[in-house]
């Protein structure tokens, strides 16, 4: 086989056929307000509940500029994230724009790295959930879950069976219907602004200004090392485009769902960082391991604040959860259907119109390393993970521009290729600040995909093997103008 052979692209418009006229394709039942829930779903869960403290320490009372900075940042991916997911509706997200612009090497190794990185996150969070909920009905109940049921061996306990209950309990939620877990997380993301709403005004209302005095001890640096910090915090806004498959009309969709769920994480992040540091000193939060709840209490007087954030951090814990666990299953389901791993897994159950097999098998796979295995390290992947596939998105958008110049863009990033390089730039340098232990663990994983890829993916490909979906007689060509256009909004209910 000659190099160039590892680099063969997918035609997009095969690729959008595939989703309206193959044997496996998901329903398309999510509108605008369901896509952009998973957004905010993903981006706020525990960490604007500690992150706070975090942040405080580092940039002081200019935290807030760190959030905005922190937003920018992700900003660039995320116009590039939108661009592609309107103009390639398919399953997969960075997989699969992946393999429509830098070949099918490429989206392999990107797709294999993005289940790593959601299926540890999943892990992590679900280990994190099992802690809050000891939080919660400690604070309101005054009840606390035994050790040898909360924890892994390694860490004094013989299973964390909080971890494997949540977990399960998503598994099932997501193979009931994409519809029905859109809903479900649309309702758990209301519960948790409307919490975090609550502390900003309250917080409002014993606000002091000196605690603004000295508004940035540490100057930029501070302000610059607490977005990166913090950068972290907004990680998630790209499993919107796992969706793009199930959206009604991914075209207007999409791009709303991406850049509206960034916005209002980021509109939250600021008033709450803002609120914070003016009901508690700088001192008080980045001393506290719960900082909202320590600024509540000893600011503004108010010490049932503790349960109700602990309940907000559980509600923002569980759509997490669902929203990356939904988005593991659509990229291995994408890889599955192409036939780089087993094609039989891809199997969508015709009464949920979801992949029931796959979905149940890695909730299971997930629920027994959250709950028998230390995770503190092997986390520190999902950072690489989710950086990695920022750069091939951005590289996306400007490979397909001069590819498929004439194709149906939705959504356009304006002023590319600048802003998509600017993207590229900025998650280069966050991920030359990672530890090398993280790097080996990366390299690791990837040796182990490679040897899948090369002894089971590159025979079994439907690419290679010159298979496409069949468009019936009666559904019309492609628009010969824009051969790779997007389909019209709404053709699947």
């Amino acid at each position: 086989m000659r190099v160039k052979d590892l680099f063969v692209t997918r035609s997009v418009s095969d690729l959008i056929d595939e989703t309206e006229y193959g044997d496996e394709r998901l329903r398309r039942s999510i509108g605008p307000v369901g896509l952009t829930a998973l957004g905010v779903g993903a981006i706020i869960g525990t960490g604007i509940f500690v992150v706070i403290g975090e942040g405080a320490k580092l940039a002081g009372p200019s935290l807030f500029l760190a959030f905005i900075l922190a937003a920018i940042t992700c900003g660039f991916s995320a116009l590039s994230y939108a661009e592609l997911s309107s103009s390639v509706p398919v399953s997969g997200s960075a997989y699969t724009f992946s393999y429509a612009t830098l070949g099918e090497f490429v989206a392999f190794i990107i797709g294999w790295d993005l289940i790593l990185e959601y299926g540890v996150a999943v892990a992590a969070v679900a280990v994190g959930w099992g802690g809050n909920l000891n939080a919660f009905l400690e604070s309101v109940f005054g009840i606390e879950l035994p050790t040898a049921l909360t924890a892994s061996p390694s860490d004094g306990g013989v299973i964390n069976l909080p971890a494997v209950f949540i977990v399960m309990l998503i598994s099932i939620l997501l193979t009931l219907g994409t519809r029905e877990s859109a809903r479900a997380n649309a309702v758990m993301v209301g519960i948790k602004i409307l919490i975090l709403v609550f502390f900003i005004v309250v917080a409002f209302t014993a606000f002091q200004a000196d605690h603004f005095e000295p508004f940035a001890p540490e100057g930029f640096a501070g302000i610059a090392s607490a977005a990166g910090v913090i950068f972290f915090a907004y990680i998630g806004f790209d499993a919107v485009t796992t969706a793009s498959e199930e959206s009604r009309n991914p075209g207007r969709d999409l791009p709303i769902a991406v850049i509206g769920s960034l916005l209002i994480s980021t509109v939250l992040y600021v008033l709450v960082a803002i609120a914070a540091v003016g009901v508690a000193s700088v001192d008080t939060l980045s001393g506290s391991d719960a900082p909202l709840a320590t600024a509540l209490d000893e600011g503004a007087g108010i010490p049932w604040a503790g349960g109700l954030l602990a309940a907000g951090a559980l509600i923002a814990i569980t759509s997490v959860i669902l929203v990356l666990l939904y988005g593991q299953t659509r990229i291995f389901f994408a890889m599955c259907r192409d036939g780089l791993l087993p094609r039989r897994l891809a199997k969508v159950n015709p009464r949920f119109g979801t992949p029931a097999r796959l979905t149940l098998g890695f909730g299971t796979l997930i629920a027994v390393l959250a709950a028998l295995v230390p995770l503190d390290e092997i986390v520190k992947l999902v950072n690489i993970g989710t950086l990695f596939a920022f750069v091939l998105v951005n590289l996306g958008v400007i490979i397909l521009r001069r590819t498929r110049p004439d194709m149906k863009r939705p959504f356009r990033v304006p002023g590319s290729p600048v802003v998509p390089l600017i993207g590229i730039l900025l998650c280069a340098y966050l991920i030359a600040q990672l530890p090398w232990e993280t790097w080996v663990r990366f390299v690791g994983w990837l040796v182990a995909g490679l040897i899948i890829y090369f002894a089971y993916s590159i025979r079994h490909s439907r690419l290679r093997r010159g298979e496409h979906a069949t468009r019936p007689a009666d559904a019309g060509a492609p628009d010969a103008a824009a051969p790779d256009a997007a389909p019209g909004a709404g053709e699947k209910g």
